[in-house]
């Protein structure tokens, strides 16, 4: 009866855990490119949650916005040499959060940080407009998620990727809004 009560409990917890986590749109699912190289974190949970955006248009629905993903990953490998797409996560406009790199792995999005944080990039231009409240929602969830599972220290930095270089990064009204965030 022990055992059945102790089994019980677990599985509640694993289910509370893991309810505040968003659904995530895997790498198979968006169709993702196979990486050319992994690397992968060393030290979890990291410290640091970095915001950034993807210029450009938006996106307000699965298919734009996986088509959105997919040329992002083109880019930073085609046009940049890198091994994958550059981010952990990417958040469309619609909210679909979808698996760059992920937890696990050392990304290419904060030069100088990526070892030591993840990187969570809305697709959009956010320099004179908020993102959409499902996109910012997503990625509240999301972050919340990496603190639950261990990913992501109880204590971590939040910072807008224009905080650790020169870059408009993760545009105005963004980052003017992340400020207010808990973290930060």
């Amino acid at each position: 009866m022990t055992m059945l009560i102790a089994s019980l409990c677990f599985a509640l917890m694993v289910i509370v855990v893991h309810g505040a986590c968003p659904q995530i749109i895997t790498r198979s699912q968006w169709g993702a490119r196979a990486p050319t190289g992994i690397t992968y974190l060393s030290n979890q949970p990291v410290q640091y949650a970095f915001i950034h955006h993807a210029t450009g248009n938006n996106c307000h629905d699965r298919a734009s916005c996986q088509a959105l993903v997919k040329s992002y990953q083109n880019y930073h490998m085609d046009t940049h040499g890198w091994a994958d797409i550059g981010y952990s996560f990417i958040i469309g406009g619609d909210g679909s959060v979808f698996e760059g790199r992920g937890w696990d792995k050392v990304g290419a999005h904060t030069s100088g940080y990526n070892s030591v944080g993840l990187g969570f990039c809305l697709t959009g231009e956010f320099t004179s407009v908020l993102p959409p409240k499902a996109q910012l929602d997503a990625v509240h969830n999301l972050i919340a998620c990496g603190v639950s599972l261990g990913k992501l220290k109880t204590a971590y930095t939040l910072r807008g990727h224009r905080d650790m270089g020169s870059t408009e990064c993760p545009g105005t009204r963004l980052y003017q809004e992340i400020k207010t965030w808990p973290h930060y």
